[in-house]
């Protein structure tokens, strides 16, 4: 058993790996978050037209992280596993940030470029592709992070983290 679940995250990352090193490219993980952030953009219309733009990405991050505070206080491996979710995540929010100045990406819709009107908005369209970049960083960071605490969780058979 130990052995599956070292192999399944070790695949996992490798796949996030390559995800990101291949962008922009889409799966079926892509259209979960996509649904996703749509919901959140509808969520937090009723509190003005810019939080409704941010919404969308807050709430596509958001929902995994509640996934991972849950296992958290369950089983450290399936936090680990869900926080490459996270990741996943965050690799597409780097994408649509990076995209805000030329805006090549098609938009469900065809709609207004969500990072675009944020970033111009708070006059930091300039720093669209450092930010983007910030974010994939992070999105790795998480992935290490997670692969790190999955095997710590299976070598060491712990099931929660502070114990």
């Amino acid at each position: 058993m130990k052995a599956l679940k070292i192999g399944f995250l070790t695949l996992a990352v490798i796949y996030l790996l390559y995800h990101a090193a291949n962008l922009p490219n889409y799966d079926l993980l892509d259209n979960v978050n996509l649904i996703i952030h749509e919901a959140g953009h509808l969520l937090f219309a009723i509190f003005g037209e810019f939080i409704s733009f941010t919404g969308g990405t807050f709430f596509q991050l958001l929902i995994p992280i509640l996934f991972i505070i849950y296992f958290l206080k369950k089983d450290l491996y399936s936090a680990s596993v869900v926080s490459l979710w996270l990741a996943h995540s965050l690799i597409n929010v780097s994408v649509y940030v990076s995209d805000a100045i030329e805006m090549k990406l098609p938009l469900l819709g065809g709609g207004i470029h969500d990072w675009n009107y944020m970033l111009s908005k708070l006059n930091l369209l300039p720093l669209a592709p450092f930010i983007g970049s910030a974010i994939l960083f992070l999105a790795i960071a998480i992935m290490i992070i997670s692969f790190v605490s999955g095997i710590i969780s299976v070598v060491y058979d712990k099931k929660i983290l502070f114990v």
